[in-house]
């Protein structure tokens, strides 16, 4: 299928300052992260940046970029000013792609492009993998998660759920545990959220014009806003946790020493 891949650089962040410029085995993060990203199917990969500086790196290595406003409160926005610039029209899809993943697998990108020939009822789709550990499960900084029947998202959340009650603080998916056996939900997985997402340009730009979800203030996730007006998100579930992202000094560190 026909798609275009968006990766929305900002150069400044409070934890790691920079972090689209940092260098990661002699280029830039976010030229790594076009460059994974340009492995897959996609027509074409633009980086939305809001800094002169990324679009002269990002051209420096044969990567398409553009540069947008800086003063986007996210990076919806962003892509939707993006959009515009490029001329998309409504039926195009768009592939989000963070500018933090150089480890980003180009097949995950093209099954969420995927699936919105899929699932026409979706406005959007996204990606989960099952979780592993109790720690993970009950980490806040860990988004989970719940799909209904057909693979759609029923809420994403910082808390843990679904929320097993006969078996708090349990990893009671676990086989190994037993409880999943005994509670009768075997081979029911929690599932945690992977930041990457596909929509419809149209969607794409009307999506800054709607209401913010007191939900998605609660939680401080932007996703929860398209559930709270009735669009449908559609779920790509992979057997795998994705590459490590890049949030931290100590995750750039990781990172560098795999492209050492």
């Amino acid at each position: 299928m026909s798609y275009t891949v968006l990766i929305p650089a900002r150069l400044s962040s409070t934890r790691l300052p920079g972090k689209p410029l940092a260098d990661i085995g002699g280029l830039p993060m976010v030229v790594r992260v076009a460059q994974r990203a340009a492995l897959a199917g996609a027509t074409r990969c633009v980086v939305a940046a809001d800094d002169a500086s990324i679009v002269a790196a990002c051209q420096q290595h044969g990567v398409q970029a553009i540069l947008t406003r800086n003063d986007h409160p996210s990076g919806s926005d962003r892509l939707a000013e993006a959009c515009e610039q490029l001329g998309l029209s409504g039926d195009d899809v768009v592939v989000n792609v963070q500018g933090d993943e150089p480890l980003i697998d180009p097949a995950l990108i093209d099954a969420v492009a995927q699936l919105l020939l899929a699932r026409p009822e979706a406005s959007m789709g996204t990606a989960a993998h099952p979780i592993d550990s109790l720690a993970d499960y009950r980490n806040p900084n860990v988004v989970k998660v719940v799909c209904d029947a057909k693979g759609l998202a029923s809420y994403f959340s910082r808390a843990p759920i679904p929320f097993s009650r006969d078996h708090a603080d349990t990893a009671w998916w676990n086989a190994e545990s037993g409880a999943a056996a005994k509670a009768g939900h075997a081979g029911f997985t929690p599932l945690r959220h992977i930041g990457i997402y596909s929509y419809k340009a149209g969607f794409l730009r009307e999506f800054p014009r709607l209401s913010p979800a007191p939900t998605e203030a609660m939680e401080q996730l932007e996703q929860l806003r398209a559930l709270w007006h009735g669009h449908r998100i559609a779920v790509h579930i992979t057997p795998h946790a994705p590459g490590a992202g890049v949030d931290t000094p100590e995750d750039l560190e990781r990172v560098r020493a795999l492209f050492a």
